[in-house]
């Protein structure tokens, strides 16, 4: 077969895969090149699926969820827990998705090329083969979809075996006495999450801020810290890790804070944030303009300067979340290949933080809508209210609208509890159509549900906007 193709992607994670399928769904002669052992990327093996599935069986092997609903202690369970035991789930889901992709491949008839991949000129790819060799393919459009991994700040000795990333710390070989995670981001604050649930546990995570999670609603980010704290797990903020030594035991992490406090832990988790993935590929070399960490610079098509030369996914930094990384992989090649079937990215979307309890936004905080608006206004509503969370047993659970309080324009939701990351898609839908709380107060939602809250934060909201004016007349 010719090594001429239409499009070559370099990598296989959601921005790549989604980008090669939709050029191969309109006829497009398409090649996927992959370095790996398996198909994914962070998404898939290291990163969203692996973290996410830790956490659905840190709830079932505690029965967190289950203790107070029923009077009954589960968390036996988790007593002489092996890591085999705990990463058992993990595993299956992570091979069902690395399965899913292959065929989402062989159905578009995309060739599949094991090996690294490098620019030779802006056309042609050079890939040295993974079972040997090399072979050159050219290309009319290159799509960059390399991901990322997790940025390693030379301050922090990794090469001590009881200090992970959030990659190697999927390889455990026992589950920590005591955990320590160094970063308040939506990372640390997951994994810190997880084996705090586990009960077995003692996690501390330590944050530099004032606050962890610091792009959250400040209110809500207040009520996850707590939330953290009862959990068992120490938080601890306005701190850093001055020094890093082992324990006179020879196993484990002793360090020291600018504080003067000394913590000693079997294991530390560094959650330092993710560099590009794009060592070696002589992208500045072809005329593809960088930035800090690797970043691939890009304009709002997913150009980058080499114009047929195409960038998306974690390569380019914010927002690295898997949803918008499909996204950006299709819009780019529909721009690629002149297709009217997907234009733009959605200015609106979704983030979730599957910390435990879960977390998900979408628009405006109230501070950010403050400042950008000349009245706004919020309206609450609580799982413990609710009939389903009565059920769930979710009694710190809260949904938070922030609207416009004359035309009722809803600028922004933000839920903290069970099944936030599902909860979310309804209010980002009004917002995405340009609605009002009205939508709330007006529709009718099954009974028992979460969903039921939505009408009643609006229902508080409307309150709130009244009775300002019942105190100003």
């Amino acid at each position: 077969m010719s090594d001429k193709y239409d499009l070559v992607v370099i990598g296989s994670g959601p921005a790549g895969e989604k980008g090669a399928a939709q050029a191969a769904y309109f006829g497009k002669r398409v090649a996927l090149i992959e370095r790996n052992k398996e198909l994914g990327g962070a998404c898939a093996v290291t990163g969203t699926l692996p973290s996410k599935t830790l956490r659905e069986s840190a709830l079932f092997l505690s029965g967190l969820r289950q203790r107070e609903i029923y009077g009954v202690s589960t968390s036996v369970k988790t007593q002489n827990l092996s890591v085999s035991a705990f990463m058992a789930h993990k595993d299956r889901v992570v091979q069902a998705e690395i399965d899913r992709i292959h065929n989402n491949l062989h159905r578009h008839k995309i060739e599949l090329i094991k090996g690294t991949a490098s620019l030779v000129d802006p056309h042609t790819v050079r890939v040295a083969l993974t079972e040997g060799g090399t072979r050159e393919l050219s290309a009319s459009v290159i799509l960059i979809a390399t991901g990322s991994s997790p940025w390693r700040p030379p301050s922090i000795p990794f090469s001590d075996p009881d200090i992970d990333d959030s990659d190697k710390v999927l390889t455990l070989d026992r589950i920590p006495n005591h955990f320590i995670v160094l970063g308040g981001g939506v990372i640390g604050c997951e994994y810190a999450s997880i084996f705090a649930a586990l009960g077995i546990s003692k996690v501390t995570i330590i944050e530099g801020r004032d606050r962890l999670l610091g792009f959250l609603d400040p209110e809500i980010g207040d009520i996850l810290t707590a939330s953290f704290r009862r959990l068992g797990m120490e938080v601890i903020l306005k701190d850093k890790i001055t020094k890093y030594d082992k324990p006179s035991s020879g196993r484990g992490v002793r360090v020291t804070l600018e504080s003067g406090r000394v913590l000693e832990a079997d294991r530390l988790l560094a959650a330092a944030g993710r560099s590009s993935n794009v060592e070696g590929m002589n992208l500045e070399g072809v005329g593809v303009k960088m930035g800090e960490r690797g970043k691939i610079e890009i304009n709002e098509n997913f150009q980058t300067s080499v114009p047929h030369i195409y960038a998306a996914g974690d390569v380019v930094g914010w927002p690295s979340l898997a949803a918008t990384s499909m996204e950006q992989g299709r819009v780019a090649m529909c721009h690629a290949f002149q297709l009217s079937y997907k234009t733009r990215m959605a200015e609106t979307f979704p983030y979730g933080l599957y910390t435990i309890p879960e977390v998900s936004i979408c628009g405006l905080s109230e501070e950010e809508a403050r400042r950008k608006h000349p009245d706004v206004e919020v309206g609450k509503a609580f799982y413990r209210d609710n009939a389903r969370g009565q059920i769930v047993n979710d009694p710190e659970g809260i949904l938070k609208l922030v609207f416009d309080a004359k035309t009722k324009k809803l600028y922004g939701v933000h839920i903290l509890g069970e099944r936030a990351t599902e909860l979310i898609h309804i209010g980002q839908s009004v917002m995405v159509l340009d609605g009002t709380i009205d939508y709330f107060i007006q529709t009718v939602f099954n009974y028992p549900t979460l969903s039921e809250i939505y009408k009643y934060a609006a229902y508080d909201g409307l309150g709130r906007v009244a009775r300002r004016g019942q105190s100003s007349a």
